[in-house]
């Protein structure tokens, strides 16, 4: 394994870009730790060292993946959450406690949430529907990030419309919430759920239109039909 990640750290390394690295860092507030390497790149570079992983047992496959979140590269990170979606059959529900680990220790910017979130953990909500309740708990947490995960891990089954009661649940419990990262988050999960459920998400920002933050309601209504944003943002 760990001749592995040389591989990947030596190709990582040969393929920084100083001008990519500064340009990446205007997409956050804080300070972000980059190889400078664009996001297709390290995509295929991910790829490219998948077949490598096949052959690992789940509890192999999660030391590699957290030794590279070690780093705390960006595209490091990435490479994890390339990785994982492709080992869906290897996963259980409990591994749901693994990936909360992860995301309290060493998730620290929207991107790392977001790549994790989005089909690793989406990916086995769909598979486990039982971890929903685990999920939801999250958005009660102090950490940041594990408020904007209970939300984001929902974006890919609510693009097909599922879980709507649930993410409304969460929405609940974040709507008040002054961090613009958690907001930015529920406000995604509402918008994904507005592909199918344009009337009951609507329905949802115009019942809590006077407490929801700008920042959420924008994101939430940006798929929506012109007249329904119109009459969504009036005060």
């Amino acid at each position: 394994m760990n001749q592995l990640i040389a591989q990947i750290r030596t190709e990582l390394s040969t393929n920084a870009d100083e001008q990519t690295k500064q340009s990446a860092q205007h997409f956050f507030k804080e300070p972000v730790k980059f190889y400078g390497i664009k996001s297709s790149i390290t995509t295929k570079i991910a790829k490219k060292y998948l077949p490598q992983t096949k052959t690992l047992n789940k509890q192999e496959l999660f030391s590699i993946c957290e030794e590279l979140y070690l780093s705390d590269y960006m595209e490091e990170a990435s490479i994890v959450a390339t990785w994982i979606p492709h080992h869906i059959d290897k996963l259980q529900a409990d591994d749901i406690q693994t990936f909360k680990h992860w995301i309290v220790s060493y998730v620290n910017n929207w991107a790392k949430c977001d790549c994790l979130c989005n089909h690793t953990i989406g990916d086995l909500i769909m598979k486990y529907p039982k971890i929903v309740p685990e999920i939801k708990s999250w958005a009660k947490s102090n950490n940041r990030w594990l408020k904007r995960a209970s939300a984001v891990s929902f974006i890919v089954p609510a693009k097909r419309g599922l879980f709507l009661w649930d993410a409304f649940e969460i929405c609940d419990v974040l709507l008040l919430d002054t961090d613009d990262m958690v907001q930015k988050g529920y406000g995604w999960l509402l918008k994904e759920e507005s592909r199918v459920h344009t009337k009951d998400v609507f329905d949802y920002v115009i019942k809590h239109h006077a407490n929801m933050p700008r920042t959420a309601l924008r994101y939430a209504i940006e798929l929506m039909p012109k007249d329904l944003k119109t009459q969504a943002m009036k005060k």
